[in-house]
């Protein structure tokens, strides 16, 4: 029998945990038979001394099979999903995925909340009236089969041992550990029952990885791990130091993204959104190069065609697919008031970290898990980094429903986007490609 201090005591030890002593950990995380103490226990010993490139695939299979598998075997397009570490204004799933799917790729997504200064899909999506993004499998298959994507959150069928150890992982600061992270984001995906998968692995201010070596070494143990487990798998690394697009905030991230979809998207935007759906279609097999695909993709937004599977999706999905051609409908705050320049100059600098704060602040995202969010608040309008102004010019619309509330973060906006007489540099948004 294999007892639960003995793992731990393996691990503590700096020794090499076996396929089945990693499978008895994962099972005690699903089935209760270990204790909480015996989990964090674990965890932190394996935040102190790591895992092998071979624990760390063995650790993601069993989290996957934890649940069930999806079998999408019925959905007759190949099946592609992109998953990002998270940012400030990253809205990206949320037109990449039917831009995909209008050129023959079907896009099982499955999401996540906001948590901290990164949004969350799922928020985005609940902000469309009606949007349901619980759904069983069986209707997640059926909408697959349909109109080749749905975009939901994770179900308890899917990966249930990611909840308990993600839940404790938090709790005792063993979060920033790439074994376990690449345990939890590929487990969920890789239960999708997707045939590839691309990485949008972000480095900055923004970002949850800091530095660009982290996200490397990230990056590359994600690839590692999913390749072997027989998904071909890209990472691409994608600088996060200013906000990405110009809206930040649940519906008007949502408005952004049809903008996109209509061919009026913000240029940083659309260059990530590009990039990494021209992989998702080349590791599908539907386009031979990026260039191909890039045409492909282009097409989907010129045609109308992208824009018409985003209202079908979210028509399936029980929303108000009005909202496409009237924004208007989707949650709009009480108070919209514009952050004049004080000066004339060029925009020197947009940090990231403090528009995510300033929203936070607004009620766009949730410190804890339980809390609420308002779909309607945040900013749109943004200034990009280099931009000239006038004085008096617009640098951002902050949209709010509480006075107090929009004080504060006129302030903490003011101090975030700083004009100055020389225009400011970011690095290159599109780093590096891995795998």
């Amino acid at each position: 029998m294999l007892f639960p201090q003995h793992i731990i005591a393996k691990k503590r030890d700096g020794l090499t945990l076996s396929r089945d002593e990693i499978a008895a950990f994962v099972r005690g995380a699903t089935d209760g038979s270990w204790a909480d103490y015996q989990l964090s226990a674990l965890l932190m010993a394996i935040y102190l001394r790591g895992m092998t490139p071979a624990e760390t695939a063995l650790y993601t299979e069993a989290m996957m099979h934890s649940g069930v598998v999806a079998d999408l075997s019925s959905v007759r397009w190949p099946k592609a999903d992109k998953h990002s570490t998270g940012g400030v204004g990253d809205k990206v799933s949320l037109h990449l995925a039917p831009m995909v799917a209008a050129c023959g790729v079907a896009v099982p997504m499955i999401s996540g909340r906001g948590l901290g200064h990164t949004g969350g899909t799922l928020d985005k999506l609940e902000s469309i009236p009606g949007f349901r993004v619980n759904l069983t499998m069986a209707e997640y298959r059926a909408e697959l089969e349909t109109i080749g994507l749905s975009l939901i959150g994770q179900t308890a069928e899917l990966a249930p041992s990611d909840k308990k150890l993600y839940a404790l992982r938090d709790v005792t600061a063993t979060v920033e550990c790439i074994p376990l992270i690449c345990g939890s984001i590929l487990a969920k995906k890789l239960a999708e029952g997707i045939d590839v998968l691309v990485l949008d692995v972000k480095f900055g201010r923004g970002a949850f990885m800091k530095e660009k070596a982290q996200a490397r070494e990230l990056a590359q143990a994600l690839v590692s791990v999913a390749t072997a487990m027989g998904k071909p798998t890209r990472a691409i690394l994608t600088a996060m130091e200013q906000p990405l697009g110009r809206a930040v905030g649940n519906a008007l991230e949502v408005a952004e993204s049809i903008e996109c979809l209509k061919g009026h998207g913000p240029a940083d935007t659309m260059e990530v959104s590009y990039a990494l759906a021209e992989q998702m279609l080349v590791l599908a097999g539907v386009a031979r190069t990026a260039t191909e695909a890039r045409t492909a993709l282009a097409h989907s937004i010129a045609s109308g065609a992208a824009l018409e599977k985003f209202r079908a999706m979210i028509t399936a999905q029980g929303g108000d697919a009005r909202v496409v051609d009237e924004p208007a409908r989707l949650p709009q705050a009480k108070f919209k008031v514009a952050l004049a320049a004080t000066r004339a100059g060029f925009v020197h600098d947009v940090d990231a970290m403090g528009v995510a704060l300033a929203a936070l602040r607004l009620g766009a995202g949730r410190v804890k898990a339980a809390d609420g969010v308002d779909h309607a608040v945040g900013f749109s309008e943004l200034v990009k980094v280099g931009e000239p102004v006038a004085a008096g010019a617009t640098l951002g619309v902050i949209h709010a429903n509480d006075a107090e509330a929009l004080a504060a973060a006129q302030v903490m906006l003011a101090q975030a986007i700083r004009v100055g007489d020389v225009a400011g540099t970011t690095p290159a948004l599109i780093d590096e490609m891995i795998g």
